[in-house]
């Protein structure tokens, strides 16, 4: 188990992004077309978290032209170029699936004051 640790610690970012559950983050994905590379931003609620270590993962959601979108960032990933915290949310729970069912002012999450 320790040499896998060793490997895994190898792949893993230095400076992760700290972030929390019903933050709203922009996250810079780099996307590769043929042989030339761009940055994409996808921006919108974190939903989840999930794993630990090299394997950590969260997932995004936004509302885009009335469609939900979804999208499931490994946290450690070369391809994520950067997590921009847009504004930290209030809630109280880990997982955020009730906001799938919910349409309009329901699905937003309360901004935390600090």
């Amino acid at each position: 188990m320790d040499a896998l640790k060793l490997i895994a610690s190898d792949s893993m970012k230095e400076a992760a992004p700290q972030f929390a559950i019903g933050d709203t983050v922009r996250v810079d994905v780099k996307i590769r077309e043929g042989d030339r590379e761009r940055i994409q931003a996808f921006e919108g609620t974190v939903i989840a978290k999930k794993g630990s270590g090299v394997a950590e993962t969260f997932t995004v959601r936004r509302v885009s032209y009335g469609v939900g979108v979804e999208r499931v960032f490994p946290l450690h990933s070369p391809n994520v170029a950067a997590v921009t915290i847009v504004r930290h949310g209030k809630v109280r729970r880990s997982k955020l699936y009730y906001l799938r069912d919910r349409v309009g002012k329901a699905a937003k999450v309360k901004e935390l004051i600090k």
